[in-house]
């Protein structure tokens, strides 16, 4: 990795991000069964919805997007939402540093939340690896937290992490 720079998106960006987030997911085909995988992973209206709830951040390597993951706050906690690396962009450091960066904009909450699929053995060890543990009671906190479809919250698992509070 030679030049890596992380900034939020703007309006401009949205199209990379969606190319760089539907071929991310693709890895997802190597676990969700047939019926719970769908392609393209998000589509324009979707980002756009997500955007009005949470903040865009991305990836640069070399100028070029290679990652994306959004900051939302929920309550009491602060979600890490759609965290997707290009596949050659992997356990080169993009997204620990990502995440990372992500964590230092953190204000007013003192738990990070982040929920990935409970067969990414790739995103779980990740989070693992940045200190994150699994929640004592996912379901829980995937109901709390989370707007997502049944199917999903049944095949998913959150990680937390306490971070110090920043006003």
């Amino acid at each position: 990795m030679t030049a890596l720079s992380i900034r939020s998106l703007v309006a401009a960006d949205r199209d990379h991000a969606l190319a760089v987030i539907n071929e991310a997911a693709r890895w997802y085909r190597d676990f969700l069964p047939p019926g719970e995988y769908h392609e393209p992973e998000m589509m324009p209206a979707d980002y756009e919805r997500e955007a009005s709830r949470l903040a865009w951040y991305g990836a640069f390597v070399d100028g070029a997007l290679v990652g994306v993951m959004g900051l939302e706050y929920v309550r009491d906690v602060a979600l890490m939402r759609h965290a997707y690396i290009l596949a050659e962009h992997q356990r080169s450091g993009v997204g620990l540093t990502m995440l990372a960066y992500l964590e230092r904009q953190v204000r007013g909450v003192d738990r990070i939340v982040i929920g990935t699929y409970r067969e990414n053995y790739k995103a779980r060890g990740a989070l693992e690896k940045a200190g994150y543990r699994l929640s004592d009671d996912c379901d829980a906190v995937l109901r709390r937290y989370y707007a997502i479809p049944e199917d999903r919250l049944r095949a998913s698992v959150t990680y937390e992490k306490s971070v110090p509070l920043v006003e």
